[in-house]
């Protein structure tokens, strides 16, 4: 089913959200030679011993997925600044942690501690993926609110109609249009019960009278095009995207769930 996660066998979660600014997803032993990195994983694989050891251990996990009937496909793997722990890129399901010797995987955050500011291991490397899935989108495909004057930033922002924090973030959509912020809308529908309200936002001659008119919870004629709303959906899985809103700056970079247009603006800034 669309809307059903694959099961995974969590090792640990190093880390969850401190504030909840967002609608939630409503659906939400054969022995291995041991791999070891030859060199101290900092980020980028830099030598051959390096590639060698990803190449093993996407080899591995691929092994471990198929017999845990896990549908997943490893698209990349990069190691991070933490020693013998990589990061892995994942076709149809947001990208996990793994060790070395592909035994263990671990979803969720990996923070850094000891400066001033809390330091996310993988920002950076789940960024620059999710910089080209949303290069590859066309803006046809999308809700679009063009930026009033000056067009300063573009932000995507997976919404759906059903969820109380989306629908407040829009309410504040002409004053964030109004700092210069173009806002992209991406469709993310929460559950399978809420897909049929924006395949027919998407499906409408005006997307964006449509989506003012769901938003507000009152119905909508059913769809009745050939639509990109399943898409969307599978692209906010790839990213990571657990709940609504899901703001994400042109570079990738996650900025939060609900912001004032004063807190997004100040986020874009930094």
């Amino acid at each position: 089913m669309l809307f059903t996660r694959s099961k995974i066998l969590i090792a640990c979660t190093l880390a969850s959200s401190l504030a909840i600014t967002a609608c939630s997803n409503s659906n939400n032993d054969d022995k291995q030679s041991p791999l070891t990195a030859s060199t101290p994983a900092t980020g980028e694989a830099s030598n051959l011993s390096e590639r060698n050891a990803q190449q093993r251990l996407m080899n591995t996990l691929q092994q471990h997925f198929k017999k845990a009937n896990i549908n997943a496909k490893v698209l990349d793997i990069k190691a991070t600044e933490v020693p013998s722990l990589y990061w892995v890129n994942l076709e149809g399901m947001s990208s996990v942690y793994a060790t070395a010797d592909g035994q263990y995987i671990i979803q969720g955050d990996v923070l850094r501690l000891g400066d001033s500011k809390i330091h996310n291991v993988s920002e950076n490397l789940q960024s620059e993926a999710n910089k080209k899935l949303l290069a590859n989108l066309k803006t046809e495909d999308l809700l679009v609110y063009k930026a009033k004057g000056k067009t300063k930033h573009v932000v995507y922002v997976f919404t759906d109609a059903s969820c109380p924090y989306c629908h407040k973030l829009h309410e504040h959509l002409n004053d964030i249009n109004a700092k210069g912020i173009e806002v992209r809308y991406i469709a993310w529908p929460r559950g399978e019960q809420f897909m049929p309200a924006m395949e027919s936002v998407w499906c409408s001659a005006d997307r964006q009278a449509a989506f003012d008119q769901a938003i507000t919870g009152a119905p909508l004629p059913p769809a009745t095009c050939k639509n990109p709303v399943k898409e969307q959906y599978q692209l906010g899985l790839n990213m990571g995207v657990n709940g609504t809103p899901a703001i994400y700056n042109a570079e990738g970079v996650y900025l939060g769930g609900y912001l004032s247009p004063e807190e997004l603006v100040e986020r874009l800034n930094n």
